[in-house]
Formats: C-alpha cells, structure tokens, sequence
C-alpha cells in the first residue's frame, strides 16, 4: 500500500477530484522541466522540434537521444565535456547493454538531464553568460528561470533544493504544477514559450522520456496528451480540452505512480478521446509485478491496481 496526493482537474478547471493534501508544497523534481524550458525559450533559445522536447526531457541514453545532445552542444562550439550532470549509463535496456558490452563507462551526456544541460549550455552562450557555474542557484540564467517558474505558478517557490542532475530544484504545490501544464496545452497562444515547449514534447514523446518508457507511450496512446514524470514518483498529465491531472507518491515508488496516474486519467474520461488506444492506456495502468512460475522463469505474479475514491 502507498501513500500519497492526487488531483484530477475537469474541463471548466474545476476540482474533479482530489485526494491528500494538494496545496501542501512538494518538488516537483523533473515535471519543473516544462517550465525550465520555457524559461529558456522566453531567454533566447533557439531550438525547435526534437532538439526543444529534449531540452525537456527525462531521457533514456538512446543513440537518438545522445545525438540530438550533442547537437546542441557543438551548436555552442562544445562537447560533453562542458556538461556538469553526474555521469551514468542509459536507462533504455538496449542501449546499456551495448554501454556494458563494449566496456564504455558511465557518462554525462547518458545521464537523462543531459537535454537540459545541453539547452542550459546554449542559452549561456545565447546571453553571454559565464558556462563554467551555470548551475549555481546564483547564477544569471538560474535566477531568471527561478523568475519565469514563479511567474508561472503565480507564487513563489515554497522551497530551493538542488536536484539529482545538480540544477536548483523548486518545491511547488500539486496545484500549481497542474495549472502549469494545463494552461500550457490550452492556451490560445501557440506561440508562448510554454505552448511551443508543450507541443514539441507532444510531437515527439520519443525524445521526452524513451522509447520503452510509459511518458512516451501514453502520449503515443492519447491524441493531444503531455505527460511528464519527475524522480520520486511524480506525474501531471494534461488534455487541450482542460483536462489534467497531477500525482505525488509519498514514498517515491514509480510503481504506484503509474498506476495512479492511469488510473486518474480513466477517472478524467481519457478511454473517451477520440483516437484513443484505450488498449495501450489500460496496459500502462498495470505495470506487473513479476514471480517464478512454470516454465523456467516464465514469470506469473500480481498486478498493481490503482483506485480513485
């Protein structure tokens, strides 16, 4: 059993559920990175389709994704080496087998931040800020992406940590995170820093997390669908129709996260939208919890289940 707060937000933005304490404040971990990205757009970067959903990103170390990273990187004349996120080896299971296999050490550009760093990197030379200490809280583009998030949330950031990638982190309330997302997808202007960030993370989920990852495959399932996950079991998920949802697991298990987040998305409606994969959606609902059974590790076990009372 897992603890937790969720919040289910209707089409006219009303509460159509809640549970737990949604305006107590929470770090967001990467779900803040919508907004950091956005924070960067409005500062001058100047990166679009791929390149700006993996300024986004949570990615898993795929070949595509390291890439696209270093793209961004030489477009500022430089290489992995100017990337301050802690080295480590791809998330995706095929690309780290092939890390493992040819003897190649963990790595700053696999760390699934590096998308961030890399935008973070560019919007320096941009701005023709110091690229050394880009990370302290101090910092030019730290402290103006710190101004865009509370301009965002309409509130200022309850709490600063620093996050697993070494960026500051900001605590927020569930509601205001959801409010973030939800006006991102809705809004009439398409051509706002959050509106292009939210659609280049739409256009191309396989840049946003991987390939194998439930983000990327929900919003393949769903039309019109962000999602987003942050470390320690966070989620917000939201439709163009208004839609939206946010989830917090207390004890930081992505297990039941998951199947929370499914879970409210059923509650919200989402097997209805028009194009849906409701097939797709229920099998990332129930992430399985697998036993030995017959077979010689043919595995049988129990099913995580959410429900929304």
């Amino acid at each position: 059993m897992h603890f937790g707060r969720v919040l289910g937000v209707a089409r006219d933005g009303s509460t159509a559920f809640s549970l737990g304490d949604v305006s107590a404040p929470m770090h967001p971990r990467s779900t803040n990175k919508l907004m950091q990205a956005a924070g960067m757009v409005s500062l001058g970067l100047d990166l679009s389709g791929e390149a700006l959903a993996l300024s986004a990103a949570s990615h898993w170390g795929q070949p595509k994704h390291v890439a696209a990273v270093r793209e961004v990187l030489g477009r500022s004349g430089l290489d992995e080496g100017a990337l301050r996120c802690p080295p480590a080896l791809p998330e995706d299971a095929d690309a780290k087998r092939v890390a493992v296999e040819s003897r190649q050490p963990a790595a700053r550009i696999f760390h699934g931040c590096s998308g961030k760093h890399a935008a973070m990197l560019r919007t320096c030379t941009i701005n023709n800020w110091p690229r050394d200490e880009y990370l302290e809280p101090s910092h030019p583009l730290q402290e103006a992406l710190r101004r865009f998030v509370e301009v965002t949330i309409g509130v200022p950031v309850s709490h600063v940590a620093i996050d697993g990638c070494g960026a500051p982190a900001w605590a927020m309330p569930l509601t205001q995170l959801v409010d973030a997302y939800r006006g991102a997808v809705t809004s009439d202007d398409r051509g706002s820093a959050m509106a292009r960030v939210a659609d280049a993370m739409r256009a191309h989920p396989d840049y946003v997390c991987g390939d194998a990852s439930e983000v990327t495959g929900l919003m393949r399932a769903v039309p019109g669908l962000l999602v987003k996950d942050g470390a320690e079991s966070v989620y917000v998920a939201a439709l163009p129709d208004g839609r939206a949802c946010a989830v917090k697991i207390s004890d930081g298990g992505f297990r039941a996260g998951q199947a929370v987040l499914v879970e409210s998305l059923r509650a919200l409606g989402v097997p209805d939208v028009p194009g849906v994969d409701a097939a797709e959606v229920d099998r990332w609902g129930s992430p399985p919890l697998s036993g030995h059974g017959p077979g010689h590790g043919s595995g049988h076990g129990v099913v995580i289940q959410a429900q929304i009372h």
